[in-house]
């Protein structure tokens, strides 16, 4: 909801402005929390832990792969000498993947429009990282096992993948509401996915911070449309509403797609449409919360901004669920305007059809999808991974308290001992 980069600042200050209220609040607590979880972004709450000897432990809303990812190019000198759009393998990986710098999240490739404030403030998000005591992911074990090993062995253990916890909503309604209330009547919505074939649709959505330009927006709506299948399409068109809403009636793309397609203006009720069986494909942005394998349909990636490129990597290249639009470049937070349009309407439906494809490829790409589903959701039951590590991160941190209790007990005693 921030209009511009200038407020970032204000934003970061306004959220530094709890620390003194939380400190207040430990401190008057008749005994200290045993630990302290806290969003990764949250950076004031490593001073807070520092203060109160309390173990921090971050939540990172991305997956293994990115955060290895990350780690690696913090320590290694593969960037030396790149050049924008030159390629290199990332380092550390048990496979061989290439990037280019541009396509590298704002930790190394910032944009024009980062102040030194913001700098500033990402050194101590940094800072804050390497100081946790561990690390809490909203992933599961089995979706990137080999990069969870390698990030837990990189972090010395503590780190606990515990998801992915949207599937702890079981009810229809619970799933509706996630998040958000929805722009859209539930059962309006239903009652169009029941009257669509099984696997037949494809649901378009580019997350809540994607803030495609006019021209771009119109040219996803005409992907969709050439594409000839049936879609469901969330248009979150922001401070450009009344410019897409003036091409919708102008071009009449929504009267000429209403047999076959359906417009959600604002919040969709993501979770109730993705595990609808409808459902034969979804066009993503690659934000990890929509990465996250739990619905079991295929994907067209498109990867904007953020460690989106790495989430592309990881549905296309290693697990094989999703098919590439071609998207080459990061597109900045609030510098939008600079790009234009850099996908073609052609470029989706070639994408497009590869995931909807009912051929050997297009088949394989759902039975993995479908194979990943099962496993999210039983690493979610009783005995499954991500259960077993909630557990295991209770039992570290009350052994940690444990032996924080021990120390203050024998502190005391050697106090009494020395005063008597």
């Amino acid at each position: 909801m921030i209009p511009s980069l200038d407020s970032f600042r204000n934003f970061f200050v306004a959220v530094n402005m709890l620390q003194q209220p939380l400190e207040h609040f430990i401190a008057n607590l008749q005994s200290p929390p045993s630990c302290m979880i806290s969003d990764k972004y949250l950076a004031f709450t490593a001073q807070v832990a520092r203060k109160f000897q309390i173990p921090r432990i971050i939540f990172d809303g991305t997956s293994c792969f990115n955060l290895l990812c990350i780690h690696n190019l913090h320590n290694s000198n593969v960037l030396e000498d790149i050049s924008d759009h030159e390629k290199f393998f990332m380092p550390g990986l048990p496979n061989q993947i290439e990037f280019t710098w541009a396509q590298l999240p704002s930790p190394f490739n910032p944009g024009s429009l980062v102040s030194h404030d913001m700098k500033k403030n990402r050194d101590r998000i940094r800072e804050g990282e390497l100081g946790a005591y561990g690390v809490v992911i909203n992933s599961f074990e089995e979706l990137e096992r080999e990069y969870v090993e390698r990030y837990r062995k990189a972090k010395g253990e503590k780190v606990w993948c515990i998801g992915p916890v949207s599937l702890y909503n079981k009810e229809d309604l619970d799933r509706a509401q996630r998040g958000n209330k929805s722009s859209i009547d539930e059962n309006k919505c239903l009652q169009w996915l029941n009257s669509q074939k099984p696997g037949s649709v494809v649901y378009a959505c580019l997350g809540t911070l994607t803030d495609l330009t006019t021209p771009q927006l119109i040219e996803l709506g005409l992907g969709l449309e050439v594409s000839e299948m049936p879609f469901i399409w969330v248009i979150k068109a922001g401070k450009r509403k009344e410019e897409i809403e003036k091409w919708l009636l102008e071009d009449g793309f929504e009267e000429r797609t209403k047999d076959r397609g359906l417009l959600i203006r604002g919040w969709a009720p993501q979770l109730l449409i993705l595990s609808h069986r409808a459902i034969g494909g979804f066009l993503t942005h690659c934000g990890w919360n929509s990465t996250r394998i739990c619905a079991g349909a295929p994907m067209v990636a498109w990867p904007i901004f953020s460690e989106q490129f790495f989430n592309e990597k990881l549905i296309v290249q290693v697990m094989g669920i999703g098919v590439g639009v071609g998207a080459k470049v990061v597109v900045h937070l609030c510098e939008e305007d600079k790009f234009g349009v850099l996908v073609k309407r052609e470029d989706m439906k070639t994408a497009i059809e590869k995931v909807m494809d009912k051929g050997r490829d297009g088949q394989e790409r759902r039975e993995r999808a479908r194979e990943l589903q099962k496993m999210a959701n039983m690493a979610m039951e009783g005995g499954g991974s991500s259960y077993t590590n909630l557990t295991l991160l209770i039992e570290d941190i009350m052994q940690q308290a444990a032996r924080n209790q021990e120390a203050k007990t024998l502190e005391t005693f050697s106090s009494l001992n020395l005063n008597y």
